[in-house]
């Protein structure tokens, strides 16, 4: 059996009496989208961070390919290739577009300590990894922050995926969208997935996670509410667990009530 390049095996994570995560288990492979999908408090924010480096498991275990890993900082987690762009995208507005696609690792030309930062050949490598993930930039010498929200995400994605991303994890990337950006930005998930990278599309969006998602897991107070192939669930029924099921139901009968009295 083939191990699978990320995989998280039973992992909670407390902090002090407070239970974020317990018992999460789920994986990726290359080439697939996994969606992990909660209202706020549900636990995304730990797991990610778990997945990233920034914390370590109270129980369980990471695997890459296979092998237990542990991640002491976000720097071990890149050096695996974990990848993870957070909603702020960790870009400064008034910079160009190539230079924050770089940010410290811009090709150099000259020697020793004769060098300097080759801006030709740094626009050419922009120019050529946002066109191959299908993103036509106008210049890439624009401040980034002249882009619109969902062309900004595009660009973090593919910078990501240059440096060498194995797994790329997204926080939210729709969050703050309108319909269209929500949509450029999902085009690009897939185009990250067809050049066999393993996404982690964190959302609390249903609608957003379902048309780009293979797998779903749904987290609910910490706990997980079942992990589900697409095959396996509709979005009806997607939308329906993440809503709450049982309290979904209960909250209608209760605004029921207050309709009748009123």
């Amino acid at each position: 059996m083939t191990a699978h390049l990320l995989e998280a095996d039973h992992l909670s994570k407390h902090y002090g009496n407070i239970v974020a995560l317990k018992d999460i288990s789920t994986y990726v492979n290359g080439g697939e989208v996994t969606c992990i999908l909660g209202d706020n408090g549900a636990g995304k924010s730990s797991f990610i961070k778990i997945l990233a480096g920034v914390h370590q498991p109270s129980e369980g275990r990471l695997l890459v390919d296979g092998e237990p890993v542990t991640f002491q900082s976000p720097r071990d987690a890149r050096a695996k290739g974990i990848a993870t762009v957070y909603q702020d995208l960790a870009m400064v507005p008034l910079m160009s577009i190539w230079r924050n696609f770089f940010l410290g690792a811009e090709p150099r030309t000259g020697v020793g300590p004769l060098q300097w930062i080759d801006a030709g050949k740094a626009k050419s490598i922009v120019r050529r990894e946002l066109n191959e993930m299908g993103i036509d930039i106008r210049d890439p010498d624009q401040p980034v922050g002249t882009l619109s929200g969902g062309e900004r995400q595009s660009v973090a994605i593919a910078r990501a995926v240059y440096f060498g991303a194995r797994v790329l994890i997204l926080d939210e990337p729709t969050s703050a969208l309108g319909v269209k950006q929500a949509g450029v930005v999902l085009k690009y998930v897939l185009q990250a997935r067809e050049r066999g990278v393993a996404v982690i599309f964190i959302t609390h969006n249903p609608h957003h996670a379902y048309p780009v998602g293979d797998r779903f897991v749904i987290l609910n107070r910490g706990s997980s509410l079942g992990s589900y192939e697409k095959s396996d669930i509709d979005l009806a029924e997607l939308t329906r667990l993440m809503a709450g099921g049982r309290e979904l139901a209960e909250l209608q009968h209760e605004l029921a009530a207050i309709r009748a009295e009123v």
